[in-house]
């Protein structure tokens, strides 16, 4: 670098501005001036490309690598050139294993304590990455590479996720090149309820056989290909599916696939499992399953004492599970032979892991109505429907929105114990697998298996130091904050003769601690009573196992100890204040909602064609109250949707068709319809939705002449409607399949000026008394 003004010639006490860091040469008279042009940052030579995929809800034994009787031919392949990891941890949610893995840092210092539907107000869930703190995307980025993200986010507020929302939080804010996904926590596999692509959501119409799974997989390719129509610089791709979270859903054909697998039952599939872990030498001799039987498995019966119509029910669940199984290992092989075809898989770092474990959400008998699982109430009425019946025929198709039973999530999470949502090794036990066939190629007689401690913050620095890249020391103009992961390069490379990871590890959720040092892991399981304040860590029922001698957590040594038990007590305390882990809140903490949401909830005007509306931003307008929607017609009446609120899972729509103004009714799955005739021109159409005693609407239609009424319907609450509103048209997931079948989108034809939403009062009961379901474990939280 030259001194400050040697690039500047004649300056004759000017006081130039603009120069700052040019380093060619600058006279009055381009004669005497030197050009210069900064070099874009370039990878090194030869550098890896370098893929992360991250599967969500799905349970450490799903795959066959880790036991699995489901084939997965691409992920066995990327395994056997590879290495799986038997010991590697993530957290019990989404969202903070999301932020851990992009970041290196623990999720408390990224802001993710609890998934991204909440926003008490404190640091370590602020819901937000600091700006300071790089994702991979801004690390790799910084080094050279293009970045493409597809699949689920899960990193941005769910108030911000809206058309009109500072973006500062979108993936293309945080170092992602190109992004296409679900900003939210999940969405359907057919019929998405909101896709965006980059800062835009996507508006085009999904056919009734559109895969979101294959979607993702042609998206990441076809990202791949434009870069290398016009560029050779390697890429990072985060590559985070929306499979296996709920709604579970499957291909005809991978369903097929499956077809009478699974009728011996959840116990004789979970022991299998486990025989193929000890065979692989995925843990070591004499490690013991864990115990099954309804009150240690959050009340899972023996598969015999089911009747014949659960057992087939129950089996159709996971034949559904297991054909989206199938369906990411296609898409792992799709991948890999794109990039063979194209010369870069020798070259290619490949990371697959899970975000949690397999989850109970469910429940005891599964349910094809999944949003009407998202809400519990102390009165809640005795004709609430938690699964309303389909025909088995249907069942993993767009028209049924479903979840397998626990009992199967108690396989997928074998040899563990407990589920998502808990820090049982259930809930935070992951599959492994790393790959990069041309960088680490597997030693003669090396099996691959490495059984070290790993941790998901441990990916990012690992995948980092594997491409030989660095860390940004700045980003945005400020001095970026440290990570936490340690980088497991030499475990991959050295097996067994690595050094151990350094230091300990903890694991917090609510009020659920963990601690992992060498051998022990020193857990405090369940929520402490909501009535006692939280003061210290010495208050807590802490149980210690010894995870290298019982790997499944089957006896609790903290009474032979207790010396143990205080020491990782005092080490956890410390490190949770090192990680902004404090405040411990209770779930009541978590229901309250900043002031700044208030504007969501104020009246709104839609004109008619425009992307639908947001979920969250659609269902400040209407949940757990009254509310009104007014539709304007403007001269004679024509056909199509007027308005339209939901999907399969549950909603309403207003349409006119033959003459006549129809309202259907999607109570989780259960129809009511209305029609009338109608032929008022000018009209205004009124649907004044009443919200009643027992969690119900009542539902009045008028204009002029017409009326049309449903007296009393189960409310949609929790995640429901979870596809915005639309207007003019019936946009994502189709709310009545009728119509949908007939129709399409059906979009109006005529003259509709807009429709205004107006939001009434709350509900006629004390929102106080509402029993909290935590959306993303299913279970009821006091």
């Amino acid at each position: 670098m030259q001194d400050a003004d040697d690039h500047l010639h004649g300056v004759d006490g000017a006081n130039p501005r603009g120069y700052e860091g040019f380093e060619g040469v600058v006279a009055p008279d381009i004669s005497e001036s030197t050009p210069w042009w900064p070099q874009p940052a370039r990878a090194r030579a030869g550098a890896p490309n370098v893929v992360v995929m991250l599967i969500d809800d799905m349970g450490f034994s799903d795959i066959a690598p880790f036991g699995s009787e489901i084939a997965t031919p691409g992920l066995s392949a990327l395994a056997a050139k590879g290495y799986r990891f038997s010991n590697f941890r993530v957290t019990p949610l989404c969202s903070p294993s999301r932020a851990a893995l992009l970041t290196g840092a623990n999720p408390h210092r990224a802001g993710f304590g609890y998934v991204s539907q909440v926003d008490p107000g404190y640091p370590g869930l602020s819901m937000q990455i600091p700006h300071n703190l790089p994702t991979l995307a801004e690390s790799f980025r910084d080094n050279g590479y293009a970045t493409f993200m597809v699949g689920k986010w899960h990193l941005t507020r769910e108030s911000e996720m809206h058309d009109g929302a500072d973006k500062s939080s979108w993936p293309v804010q945080r170092g992602f090149d190109r992004y296409f996904g679900s900003l939210d926590g999940y969405t359907t596999l057919y019929h998405p309820h909101r896709l965006v692509r980059d800062n835009s959501p996507v508006t085009e119409e999904f056919g009734d056989d559109d895969y979101l799974t294959d979607r993702l997989t042609d998206e990441a390719i076809g990202m791949i290909g434009s870069l290398r129509t016009g560029s050779d610089r390697p890429f990072f791709l985060y590559f985070a599916h929306h499979a296996m979270h709920g709604p579970v859903q499957a291909k005809p054909a991978d369903i097929e696939r499956h077809r009478g697998a699974y009728e011996q039952g959840w116990d004789a599939v979970r022991q299998a499992r486990f025989r193929r872990q000890l065979a692989d030498g995925l843990f070591p001799p004499g490690t013991q399953l864990s115990p099954s039987g309804p009150e240690i498995t959050d009340g899972v019966p023996a598969w015999d004492d089911l009747d014949d119509e659960q057992r087939a029910l129950f089996a159709r669940h996971m034949e559904v599970y297991a054909g989206a199984v199938s369906a990411i290992d296609d898409s792992v092989t799709r991948l890999i032979e794109h990039l063979t075809a194209i010369g870069e898989y020798d070259n290619t770092i490949i990371v697959f892991c899970s975000d949690n474990g397999g989850t109970g959400e469910g429940g005891v008998n599964g349910t094809r109505s999944y949003f009407s699982q998202f809400f519990g109430h102390p009165d809640i009425p005795s004709d609430w429907v938690a699964d309303v019946p389909r025909p088995l025929e249907l069942m993993g198709g767009p028209r049924v929105h479903g979840h397998y039973p626990r009992g199967w999530a108690h396989a997928s999470n074998t040899p563990f114990r407990m589920y998502k949502g808990q820090v049982w090794e259930g809930g935070v036990h992951s599959p492994l697998i790393v790959s990069w066939p041309g960088g680490l190629p597997r030693r003669a007689g090396d099996t691959g298996v490495r059984d070290g401690f790993a941790y998901i913050t441990d990916i990012a620095p690992t995948v980092l130091e594997l491409a030989g890249a660095h860390r940004p020391e700045r980003l945005q103009g400020a001095a970026t904050v440290d990570a936490d992961g340690a980088s497991f390069a030499d475990a991959l490379r050295l097996g067994s003769a690595a050094a151990p990871r350094p230091g300990g590890q903890h694991i917090s959720l609510m009020r659920q601690h963990t601690y992992y040092r060498g051998q022990w892991k020193l857990i405090a399981p369940q929520p402490t009573d909501q009535s006692i304040p939280f003061t210290t860590t010495a208050a807590l029922d802490w149980q210690l196992f010894d995870i290298i001698a019982d790997p499944t957590e089957l006896t609790d040594v903290a009474s032979r100890f207790p010396d143990v038990v205080a020491e990782l007590a005092e080490e956890y305390r410390r490190t949770a204040w090192f990680n902004t882990v404090f405040p411990m809140v209770h779930r009541r903490a978590l229901d309250a909602r900043p002031s700044t949401e208030a504007r969501l909830a104020e009246p709104v005007r839609i004109a008619p064609g425009l992307p639908t509306m947001e979920r969250f931003r659609s269902a400040r307008l209407v949940r757990m109250r009254s509310f009104v929607v007014e539709a304007t017609l403007v001269g004679a009446p024509g056909e199509g949707v007027l308005v339209s609120h939901g999907d399969q899972g549950g909603g309403y729509i207003l349409w006119l068709e033959g003459g006549r103004l129809h309202l259907s009714y999607n109570a989780y799955g259960d129809m009511h319809r209305v029609s009338t005739p109608f032929a008022e021109s000018d009209a205004v159409i009124v649907a004044t939705f009443t919200a009643l005693d027992g969690l119900a609407w009542g539902i009045e239609v008028r204009s002029a002449s017409a009326s049309l009424r449903l007296d009393r319907v189960t409310m949609l609450a929790g995640m429901a409607p979870f596809t915005g509103i639309s207007v003019g048209f019936d946009g994502g997931g189709p709310v009545d399949w009728d119509v949908h079948e007939r129709h399409g989108r059906f979009p109006y034809r005529g003259g509709l000026r807009d429709v205004r939403y107006v939001p009434g009062e709350p509900a006629p009961y004390d929102n106080e008394t509402l029993v909290a379901v935590d959306e993303i474990t299913g279970h009821l939280l006091d």
